[in-house]
């Protein structure tokens, strides 16, 4: 059996188009002056510090803040170099999905960073998308479809949509597409290992 990588997310270099993948969850973009934020709001403090290592690596700054529900916020600042993706990803006010558009390893894991999540069983992981944006899920499932790996649309009506992932043959190029955990124990209880592995890594 060849042993898996955990690499792909280090595959090309970093680049803030990298952080589409946080608008593919539930990120937001806002231009003020010709230079735009991006900011995504976390549950937990592992994928607050994981996004804002991406954004570093990405040559940009991050900034982040407290919610008054025990939440964190970690953004961009207002800077030109994240215009771009205002661009794509903003018709007027409205999040939509560039045409065509295909996230990369490192898009893949700062969506899962902001939204991954692992169902009680164990072998299927979601990728959660914006509730509040419900015109990006069908783009959404094709763009990932078109990276390789074909989901399943779930909980559109719902609070919480998102892409599941299941069957080792997906889990296992998802996990090769955005890399190690973080170094944090609570990273690794949510992070996707196909099949049996998980038993191996406890």
């Amino acid at each position: 059996m060849s042993q898996l990588s955990f690499f792909g997310a280090e595959l090309g270099p970093p680049a803030v188009a990298d952080l589409s993948g946080l608008l593919a969850a539930h990120g937001t973009v806002v231009v003020r002056d010709l230079r735009a934020r991006v900011s995504v709001t976390v549950e937990d403090l592992w994928r607050a510090d994981a996004i804002a290592h991406l954004m570093t690596e990405a040559g940009l700054d991050p900034e982040f803040a407290d919610t008054d529900d025990g939440r964190t916020t970690v953004s961009t600042q207002f800077v030109a170099e994240t215009m771009p993706l205002a661009s794509q990803w903003m018709h007027g006010i409205t999040k939509t999905v560039p045409y065509e558009w295909v996230p990369s390893s490192r898009a893949q894991r700062a969506w899962f960073l902001a939204s991954g999540r692992k169902e009680l069983d164990g072998e299927r992981y979601v990728l959660g998308l914006d509730p509040q944006t419900p015109d990006t899920h069908a783009p959404l499932a094709e763009a990932f479809l078109r990276a390789g790996i074909a989901p399943t649309l779930i909980g559109t009506r719902g609070p919480s949509p998102g892409l599941r992932v299941s069957g080792r043959r997906r889990l296992t190029r998802l996990v090769e597409n955005i890399g190690a955990p973080p170094d944090d124990p609570r990273a690794r209880e949510v992070w996707p290992y196909p099949g049996p592995m998980e038993h191996h890594t406890r």
